[in-house]
């Protein structure tokens, strides 16, 4: 029989009348407003007792497991995310948030490469592990993991400490080979890189003419950093980076990219905004006073005309040859000028010859160590973890040097030989390349390779954010413009 339904006018199919409908809707949403000013007063008391560090904990805590997950899900947010972080690191930290932030970006890496394996299971593409490059990265990475057991070292725990900034910062590479798909991506990823660029130098600018941030103020005024950064009554602008060193050879490595870039975009406004970058990135970095930093973009210009070389390339790096030896020899007071004339007189540099001097010292010891003395044996870990020991208080003062004396001079052939293989790689897809536009890309990659190695030799160009991040963007670019271009060459042969 039937089921029988008696319909009770004022009544709901359910039950209930439509007055104790709404009675029951009004006390759930009263119930979740109570739920939510509970939240909000919690989070206000914790935020008014413990400052920023409660703010970032709480948004962390409700931002990170969505991040951790697009990261993995959707690389190309990953990997924008990660060069965002890279580039504004400092910058964080000096806001007053006391959090292992460099652990942070070791998630983020760690993330990006787990998204890597789990999208190979649904695309898988291996090729990228073939090539020379490929191939003396892995080698150069094996050969840091087994400096663990190098009977010269004096601590395992500096090892530790100094072989994440090498095995998983180089891991990167084989992410940008993999998850840079497209042209499209390509070109966001350079507009984002001149865009941070920008914002660094204006920052350099606002340091310069308007002063320091109160906590970069009490960094400065720290036990030891005025010896370093305060010459001749001016402080040397670091901007949003770890220091002078690491902001001047970025903004280096920005002025090169606007430059290759200037040759190939046609509109004027183009131009235009190209050149005025240029104009402030190049100024803001006499800021730096980092005389090591002068020198490289003559020198780079240099390999730019001899694969770029015709006649109005030839006119404007004759007019640019000639502004820097204006520069150079220009009677002038100001301390920023002085400081680039001399990068160009080094043998009446003092700190030149002192590094000179460290070096003729230190020969000895790389020519009877061939794998030296451990990985972290220099530098601030060195003196933290074996404070006694002779290369603990020896200062490097060059990126080859630290490599030579903590790798020895077989770890420096292996890592001479990754670079030989990327500037190689990059000569040789400039060449081949078709496309104007991706051709333009491998050029600028190019000489921000080429670039970094030359500073690579005064100061250690390699080890700080972001730089070490974007060198190893670069040299995967340069791979990645050839297979692009491959690509596009095929499909207009079909």
């Amino acid at each position: 029989m039937e089921d029988i339904r008696i319909h009770i006018p004022g009544k709901s199919s359910q039950g209930l009348s439509r007055v104790e409908k709404l009675r029951a809707l009004f006390d759930r949403k009263l119930a979740g407003l109570l739920i939510l000013l509970a939240l909000s007063l919690g989070f206000g008391v914790l935020i008014a007792y413990n400052g920023i560090i409660a703010g970032a904990g709480i948004m962390a805590l409700m931002a990170g497991p969505p991040a951790v997950y697009c990261i993995v899900a959707y690389p190309e947010f990953g990997v924008t995310v990660l060069l965002m972080f890279a580039y504004l690191l400092f910058f964080i930290g000096r806001l007053g948030i006391n959090f292992p932030l460099g652990t942070v970006m070791d998630g983020i890496n760690g993330m990006l490469i787990l998204g890597f394996f789990i999208h190979q299971k649904s695309r898988p593409d291996w090729k990228i592990f073939r090539g020379p490059i490929s191939v003396m990265i892995i080698i150069w990475i094996i050969y840091n993991i087994i400096q663990v057991a190098n009977p010269a070292a004096e601590s395992r725990l500096a090892w530790v400490y100094t072989i994440r900034a090498v095995a998983i910062v180089m891991l990167t590479y084989f992410v940008f080979m993999y998850q840079i798909r497209s042209i499209q991506f390509l070109r966001f990823i350079l507009k984002l890189w001149l865009g941070l660029a920008l914002f660094a130098a204006l920052y350099a600018y606002k340091q310069e003419y308007i002063g320091f941030s109160g906590a970069e103020q009490a960094w400065l005024d720290s036990e030891g950093v005025a010896d370093l950064l305060f010459i001749a009554g001016h402080w040397r602008k670091f901007s949003i980076f770890s220091d002078p060193v690491a902001f001047s050879y970025n903004m280096v490595v920005s002025s090169i990219i606007c430059i290759a870039l200037l040759t190939f975009v046609k509109k004027t406004w183009k131009k235009v905004v190209l050149a005025l970058m240029l104009v402030l990135f190049f100024s803001s970095m006499l800021f730096s006073g980092t005389r090591g930093a002068y020198v490289l973009i003559p020198a780079a210009m240099v390999l730019f005309v001899i694969l770029r070389i015709n006649r109005q390339v030839l006119f404007f790096t004759g007019v640019a040859a000639l502004f820097f030896v204006f520069l150079i020899f220009v009677p002038t007071t100001n301390s920023n000028i002085v400081r680039f004339q001399t990068a160009f007189k080094p043998n009446d540099d003092i700190s030149f010859q002192a590094r000179k001097n460290n070096q003729k010292r230190i020969q000895p010891y790389i020519l009877t160590h061939p794998i030296g003395g451990g990985l972290g044996a220099t530098g601030a870990w060195g003196q933290r973890f074996a404070p006694q020991s002779y290369l603990a208080n020896f200062p490097p003062d060059s990126g080859y040097v630290r490599i030579a004396v903590e790798l020895g001079w077989v770890g420096l052939f292996l890592f001479c030989l990754l670079m030989f293989f990327i500037l190689k790689e990059g000569i040789n897809n400039y060449f081949l390349i078709r496309n104007p536009e991706l051709r333009t890309y491998c050029l600028a990659m190019l000489l921000v390779v080429f670039a970094y190695n030359i500073g690579n030799y005064p100061q250690e160009a390699l080890v700080q954010f972001p730089s070490n991040i974007y060198f190893y963007l670069a040299a995967a670019i340069i791979n990645i413009t050839r297979i692009l271009d491959d690509r596009e060459q095929r499909k207009l042969n079909l």
